[in-house]
């Protein structure tokens, strides 16, 4: 399976997961205006990983801003490792969120209780 590499936009985030060490960043702004399209790489992509996923999955988010519809399908995202987590696959998660942004806090706090897997919540400056 292939390194997935999506670059940057100023409307769509920075996706770098690499299957063999199972580190999957997702870093910036992602107000996508079809969010489907631009998220349902990254779960099909989820899909064929989980068919042989690294000892640990490790997801690293660095969120500045996200819209209603990218959170509809990154709670599909999380919800795929939910259930990979329950059938005995290792995750952590790590939210990053800059230091008084309620926004993105309180979004990630919304998960981890959502959720119950393994999940933190670091704030930066």
């Amino acid at each position: 399976m292939r390194l997935l590499k999506i670059n940057k936009t100023p409307n769509t985030p920075g996706i770098e997961f690499n299957p063999e060490t199972g580190l999957l960043k997702i870093e910036g702004r992602s107000i996508p205006e079809n969010p489907g399209e631009f998220f349902e790489n990254l779960i099909n992509w989820l899909e064929e990983y989980y068919s042989n996923p690294a000892q640990i999955t490790q997801l690293e988010l660095f969120l500045e801003y996200i819209n209603s519809g990218s959170s509809k399908y990154l709670l599909s995202i999380f919800r795929m490792i939910k259930k990979k987590y329950s059938e005995g696959n290792n995750c952590v998660v790590n939210w990053y969120y800059e230091e008084d942004d309620e926004a993105i806090q309180s979004l990630g706090e919304h998960f981890k209780t959502s959720l119950r897997i393994p999940f933190n919540l670091i704030e930066y400056v």
